[in-house]
């Protein structure tokens, strides 16, 4: 593979509460999924982490959520299908807005938390999310989870659909991730988590909890950025690939 995206989840915080490192983040990932107001971030937060990633040189898309700044987004609430669509188009439009205000331009959409979960597993949720941004605008692309319902629905849709991994998560046997709270689900040893990413990569597919491999294209790895490790994380997989001779570079320049 002659490169890859690293990305993470920024813009996390919400008025006086910060979330995370955002600016070192910004100097090691070559894209920055920005949250939108509804399960972090806001208007001073979105504008501040758009222009900043525009004068590092970092590619910004939108990371949708459910409105549910209490629990982070990563609460499963029942919205029909049909609320989700405009939800997420929603928060399309104000971080298409923002990027602006802020001299950039989003280029993707990465869903997040319970939605990004639902979406994974549930056609119908993930067809209302591809729909949503391609209304908004065709001319984006979907950052999907690897092997999960994202992608046909991005490509049913018309849209580019980029394959993503975690660094900091583990996969099942299926190739899902493995539901936070359980054994496994989270890697928070930055080597381990390097090392197996590279490994990731380099086989084109995704390594689960057993060692199983699961072929599948990968153009980007994510590693959160709400973590108290996050920078030394990402600073660890950034070494780990270049040192092996693997480039890093934004999917969508």
């Amino acid at each position: 593979m002659a490169s890859v995206d690293l990305n993470a989840d920024l813009g996390e915080g919400f008025g006086a509460y910060s979330m995370g490192d955002d600016a070192a983040m910004l100097g090691v990932v070559t894209s920055a999924n920005v949250a939108c107001g509804l399960h972090a971030g806001d208007p001073d937060i979105m504008a501040r982490t758009f222009a900043v990633a525009r004068e590092r040189g970092v590619t910004v898309g939108a990371h949708p959520g459910f409105p549910d700044l209490a629990g982070f987004g990563r609460r499963r609430l029942p919205f029909s299908a049909a609320e989700i669509e405009r939800l997420v188009a929603y928060q399309v439009g104000a971080a298409a807005a923002l990027a602006a205000y802020a001299g950039h331009r989003i280029t993707y959409v990465k869903a997040h938390g319970a939605l990004a979960n639902l979406a994974c597993e549930e056609r119908p949720v993930a067809d209302a999310v591809a729909r949503a941004v391609k209304a908004v605008n065709p001319g984006l692309a979907l950052l999907a989870i690897a092997l999960s319902e994202q992608v046909p629905a991005a490509e049913a849709a018309g849209l580019e659909a980029v394959q993503e991994v975690y660094a900091d998560r583990g996969y099942d046997e299926s190739g899902q991730l493995i539901l936070r709270g359980t054994a496994g689900a989270l890697i928070d040893d930055p080597e381990a988590a390097a090392d197996r990413a590279l490994a990731m990569v380099t086989e084109g597919a995704i390594v689960t909890v057993s060692g199983v491999r699961l072929p599948t294209k990968i153009r980007s790895i994510c590693v959160h950025g709400d973590s108290d490790h996050a920078v030394t994380m990402a600073r660890t997989v950034r070494l780990k690939f270049e040192a092996a001779g693997v480039t890093l570079a934004a999917f969508r320049p």
